[in-house]
């Protein structure tokens, strides 16, 4: 390992950035940086990162196009005519700026953190490629908010003027930002998913359709509002080792951090034993533009979540393409599609080739070097997600080999796909009586030793106190979260009928989500059975989300 190296593992978290701004430029005209990890914002994208530059690519000829996504932060990019900033021909140009729930103004609130976001997600810099160079980003700041307790009437304004964009069809929203819990102004507040910000986000993923991607919190903050929400996907960042992003970075606080904010008694984590992080994506080491165009280095989980909402934008290019030629239904549009997808095609372990790890491009490790089947999410069926690692690391090609499995609705279905679907409630909303199931027969023999992935996805139900009944939040107005119903998941013998006799199950009581990453006992047929175990709202039905993917002989 190199000295440059050395320099970056002796300095704390804080000073990681500032030691290589100040010297890796005298490095590498040294050329003592020689045998460093790559910096590039396209390693992150290529093979070694997510895998998304292969989209890009014939066959395949996804960047984004025709697909919008949006940004929200305290600042904004720059975009030329607007800013003096701005360059022109920038490789990082944005459709549109805006500002609270209006239109920006010229030169306030230009951000390089913003800036360095929106790159992540669109940059057209052929070195440093973004990851959906083509897609249509509405880009919204929030702007200071001085003597305000909470911002969060403000954000979410700002969070729904981005949804309603497009003619209310935005796709994913990027959050690289969060708001204290100290700020919160409920008594005691916690971080049970009440925070109006993060009502506002699942409320407005059931309203707009549209998928929140939120960073997850890093260093000596504690895990922040809006990463207690429910219909979301919160992103940990994973730093490389021998030039791959294979690990994840020390500075994530994780589900369950073991530190505490200044002037709190006890760390910032969820009510309850439901975990936070659901997905990693790369963040370490992330080579970025200003809006000078100016390369920038830094490192973060604000870095990680654009690759994950822009991910988005791929697949959403595809489920377009594919509803305008192949008969595809509108499901493919829905968010909590979005979500299976994404975490069921997550990497845990290397594939070898043979097949038996479903094709996963890398072996991800935790802070102590194991890796996601020594954890408690793999033992426990209470326990979906890992507490560091979720459900694994994006892997945006394997996103787009699930999603390309098509659409499957319950019944005899093949080895790789997803489904959009609902289970009705028991009659007369009797809850006492058995649960209400479907079933998923796979069509093909599952291989002994191979891993069996599924996962299942729904939505917390939560409704706007509308005073003037205008359809959109209004600063002053509330939210209404409704108890969550629980959705279980078992993956059974196909000839089982017996849930006590399932192979394996994912039934946590807490989250709005099941995963199940098992290894087939046996050679032979299985099923996958969605339960609705608990009902507690008055809907008539309970949609969900659902994907899988096994392999055969």
């Amino acid at each position: 390992m190199g000295i440059f190296q050395k320099l970056l593992d002796r300095s704390s978290s804080s000073d990681r950035n500032e030691v290589k701004r100040l010297l890796l430029p005298l490095l590498l005209f040294t050329g003592l940086a020689s045998g460093l990890p790559a910096l590039a914002l396209s390693v992150s994208v290529g093979a070694d990162g997510i895998d998304a530059r292969r989209l890009h690519l014939a066959p395949y000829n996804l960047t984004g196009k025709k697909i919008a996504i949006g940004q929200v932060e305290g600042g904004r990019p720059g975009l030329f005519g607007l800013d003096k900033l701005a360059i022109p021909n920038s490789p990082v140009t944005v459709n549109q700026v805006l500002q609270l729930d209006g239109s920006a103004t010229a030169d306030e609130f230009v951000d390089n953190h913003a800036n360095h976001v929106a790159s992540v997600m669109i940059s057209r810099d052929k070195r440093l490629v973004g990851v959906a160079p083509d897609a249509t980003l509405f880009s919204a700041s929030i702007g200071p908010l001085e003597g305000e307790i909470s911002g969060q009437p403000q954000e979410c304004i700002t969070t729904q003027h981005i949804a309603l964009r497009n003619s209310d069809d935005v796709r994913a929203i990027n959050f690289s930002f969060g708001e204290p819990l100290a700020t919160d102004p409920r008594p005691n507040a916690t971080l049970d998913g009440n925070a109006l910000l993060t009502q506002c986000i699942d409320w407005s993923s059931i309203t707009h359709k549209t998928l929140y991607v939120i960073a997850g919190n890093q260093g000596g903050g504690g895990i922040p509002i809006p990463t207690d929400n429910f219909n979301g996907i919160n992103v940990a960042y994973s730093t490389q080792v021998d030039g791959r992003f294979v690990k994840i970075d020390y500075a994530n606080a994780g589900s369950e951090p073991t530190f505490s904010p200044r002037g709190t008694p006890t760390p910032e984590s969820n009510v309850g034993p439901r975990r936070s992080i659901n997905l990693v994506a790369p963040g370490d080491d992330i080579r970025m533009l200003n809006p000078n165009g100016q390369e920038i280095l830094s490192s973060g989980s604000s870095f990680a979540a654009p690759h994950v909402a822009a991910t988005v934008a791929l697949l959403q290019e595809w489920g377009d393409r594919q509803i305008r030629t192949a008969s595809w239904s509108l499901d493919t549009r829905e968010p909590m599609v979005m979500k299976a997808v994404l975490l069921n095609a997550a990497d845990k372990l290397m594939d070898e080739g043979n097949g038996q790890n479903l094709g996963m491009g890398k072996t991800l490790l935790d802070e102590s070097n194991l890796t996601w089947i020594a954890s408690d999410a793999y033992r426990d069926p209470k326990v979906p997600l890992h507490g560091e690692l979720g459900t694994g690391q994006l892997n945006a090609f394997r996103a787009y080999e699930q999603f390309n499995g098509g659409q499957w609705p319950p019944g005899n279905v093949p080895i790789v796909g997803w489904d959009y679907n609902s289970l009705p409630l028991a009659a007369g909303n009797d809850t006492s009586q058995e649960s209400i199931y479907t079933d998923y027969v796979i069509d093909s023999p599952l291989k002994e030793g191979s891993y069996f992935a599924a996962t299942l996805t729904w939505e917390r139900q939560v409704a706007l106190a509308d005073s003037n009944d205008n359809g959109l939040y209004d600063i002053g107005e509330s939210f209404n979260s409704q108890e969550l119903n629980n959705l279980n998941l078992y993956l059974m013998p196909a000839d089982e009928n017996d849930m006590d006799k399932s192979i394996w199950s994912s039934v946590s009581e807490v989250d709005s989500l099941e995963h199940i990453f098992y290894k087939i006992p046996q050679t032979g047929r299985y099923k996958l059975r969605v339960v609705y175990e608990k009902q507690v709202t008055s809907e008539v039905a309970q949609p969900y989300a659902l994907a899988w993917w096994g392999a055969g002989e």
